[in-house]
C-alpha cells in the first residue's frame, strides 16, 4: 500500500492518504474477458489488488492475476485510472494478453470465467465493468472517479 503524507499533515491539517491498486483487463482472442467471482463478497470483478511498494505497475499485475486465476499475462498498456472517493483507492487498470497457465480459483476467488462484453455489463457493478468496457474501445488511457458504486462527474 502506498502512502504519502504532505507538510500539511504535520502542521495539524487532514491531509488524504490513498492506496494504489492494479488489475488486469485480460483479453483472449475471441474477446472474451477474464473475471473473478470475488471471496469476500460474491461480486463479479476484475482480477487485482494493492501494488507492493517494491513492484512495478505491470509486476503487480502480473502477480495479481496469476495469484488470483492461474492465468499467466503479458501486460500491453495501461487503459485507465480509477479512484474511489469515498476510500482512497486508486487503481491502474492495463490491458493485458493471457499468456499460459490454467483457471482455478483461490483464497480470494470462488470462480473464475471468460466473459462476454454483455456479461460484464450484466454481473458486474458500473464501477467494474466500465474499468473491462474502456479497455475494449481504445480511446484510453481513461480517468475516472467513483464513489463505490456510481461513476461521479469530473469537477
Amino acid at each position: 500500500m502506498l502512502l504519502y503524507m504532505s507538510n500539511s499533515a504535520q502542521e495539524g491539517t487532514s491531509t488524504p492518504l490513498h492506496s494504489v491498486s492494479v488489475a488486469g483487463v485480460v483479453v483472449r482472442e475471441d474477446g472474451r474477458l477474464l473475471a473473478i467471482r470475488r471471496a469476500d463478497n460474491g461480486t463479479w470483478e476484475l482480477p487485482g489488488g494493492v501494488l507492493e511498494l517494491d513492484e512495478a505497475p505491470e509486476t503487480g499485475v502480473q502477480r495479481e492475476v496469476l495469484e488470483e486465476t492461474g492465468i499467466h499475462v503479458e501486460v500491453y498498456e495501461l487503459t485507465g485510472v480509477y479512484k474511489n472517493t469515498m476510500r482512497g483507492i486508486v487503481a491502474l487498470v492495463f490491458r493485458c494478453k493471457p499468456a499460459g497457465g490454467s483457471e482455478r480459483t483461490s483464497s480470494e476467488s470462488t470462480a473464475v470465467g471468460w466473459l462476454t462484453p454483455d456479461e460484464v455489463t450484466e454481473w458486474m457493478s458500473e464501477v467494474y465493468a466500465v474499468r473491462l468496457l474502456d479497455a475494449l474501445d481504445g480511446n484510453g488511457p481513461h480517468v475516472r472517479s467513483h464513489d463505490g458504486k456510481r461513476l461521479t462527474p469530473v469537477r
